[in-house]
């Protein structure tokens, strides 16, 4: 192997770092939602309400965000948000008031959105050689969810350890603490790490193959986005991540499901939900060999509907049942939650978006398919005021797994209309070619 190659896969490996690193200090809630609101003091509709801060910030982020990745160093944008996004975390460790929280929660959308998404794919595009793309999305996705799963299977311990089998509201706040701080500093590494080692844009540019990428960022007009915004792809591609990301939005109420209803104390709460966790580069790895071997869009297909019918199975069984169960299948279901959160952007490839509009197309799509950031936490406010508890949960998953069947119906759509369209162009260039 080639010095160039070590120095790209290096490259490459840092980046998947700082995008594993970023979020589950922003989503302790998977883990620990309820030992939060004992701690802060919360209600569960308070913590929605600044989760739909968290996603206000995010839609006002994505588009911009593209148009960012497309004209700025990524190496930059990505390091100033780990920093921030660490900062703000060391922050939340103090446990401050509601006010300070909510805007703790504004400014980790802002720099792990705005500055940083866009600019961390289309660095993993950069990086990669055009034989490599899927290759590298694919691990991409898969070892961001290993560096997540090790995080939090690293931070389970150390709260396991401070809390023991202790109930009282000190021991909690002191366990929370520590683990808010292990995931702060963990980014604020990742961001030290990126800024030393990764290339500036241009000296990556330099490395790449037959120059297909070396003047990319100096191409970008913004007249280009007029022919973006009349891709039907982009909003049908935006319509399945939608759905596919409101189904996988579950993954951050299991926890409290089984603390609440099911009646686990917060230790196997917090095993059960790291074992999850780890389901996250199986369901990605698994995804993405099927993806390649049966077609992107007929693995988004049944992923999402094998994660509806287990959203299902767990909202209409009775929750006396034995809690091993309902533990089973919530880690079965992960694995087809993370099999639709490492597939559904494997369609970018089939949706006719020029190179040089694809950090802005990025930005357009987030737009659509992350809008679950910010309807998703009112919703259920919704549901638990409406229902309770144990309503609040059946009712929420039975409507995600309506969302799921919709998300399937529309990958469906998405592969009928590209087949057309290869079909109807084979038969142009056959026609000229006679």
């Amino acid at each position: 192997m080639s010095k160039g190659n070590y120095r790209r896969y290096f490259q490459f490996f840092l980046v998947v770092i700082a995008a594993g690193a970023i979020y589950p200090v922003i989503y302790l809630r998977t883990n620990y939602q309820e030992t939060i609101l004992e701690v802060f003091n919360l209600e569960l509709t308070s913590l929605n309400n600044f989760y739909s801060v968290l996603g206000l910030a995010y839609i006002i982020g994505y588009l911009p965000s593209g148009l960012l990745s497309d004209k700025l160093p990524a190496k930059w944008l990505i390091g100033i948000s780990l920093l921030g996004v660490s900062l703000c975390g060391f922050w939340f460790g103090t446990v401050p008031g509601e006010s300070s929280v909510r805007t703790i929660f504004f400014l980790w959308g802002f720099f792990s959105v705005f500055t940083f998404w866009s600019s961390h794919l289309k660095l993993v595009k950069m990086l990669s050689r055009a034989s490599e793309e899927g290759r590298f999305f694919g691990i991409l996705d898969g070892g961001r969810g290993v560096v997540e799963a090790l995080m939090g299977t690293i931070g389970l311990a150390i709260f396991a350890s401070i809390l023991g089998s202790s109930v009282e509201i000190a021991d909690k706040h002191d366990a929370l603490v520590a683990v808010i701080n292990l995931y702060s500093a963990i980014v604020g590494a990742a961001a030290i790490l990126i800024i030393l080692f990764v290339e500036n844009d241009k000296q990556l540019a330099e490395h790449a193959e037959e120059g297909t990428q070396a003047d990319e960022a100096t191409k970008f007009r913004f007249s280009d986005l007029g022919k973006l915004l009349k891709n039907k792809y982009v909003y049908l591609m935006g319509s399945i991540i939608f759905m596919g990301y409101a189904v996988f939005w579950t993954v951050y109420y299991l926890g409290g499901f089984l603390q609440t209803n099911i009646g686990m104390d917060a230790v196997t709460v917090g095993t059960v939900t790291a074992i999850v966790l780890w389901m996250r580069p199986v369901g990605g790895f698994i995804g993405g060999f099927l993806a390649d071997r049966y077609g992107r869009p007929y693995t988004i297909c049944g992923a999402t509907l094998g994660a509806a019918a287990f959203l299902v199975l767990i909202a209409i069984l009775p929750i006396t049942m034995s809690p091993m169960l309902f533990s089973v299948l919530i880690i079965v279901l992960g694995g087809f939650l993370y099999a639709i959160r490492g597939t559904y952007w494997s369609l970018l490839g089939s949706a006719g978006i020029d190179a040089v509009m694809m950090g802005s197309a990025i930005g357009l799509i987030s737009l659509v398919g992350y809008l679950p950031d910010i309807i998703l936490p009112q919703l259920n406010s919704y549901l638990w005021t409406t229902y309770g508890d144990t309503g609040g949960y059946t009712a929420y998953f039975l409507v995600s797994a309506m969302l799921g069947v919709v998300g399937a119906i529309l990958a469906l759509v998405f592969n009928w209309l590209h087949s057309a369209e290869k079909a109807q162009s084979a038969a142009a260039a056959q026609v000229i070619a006679e």
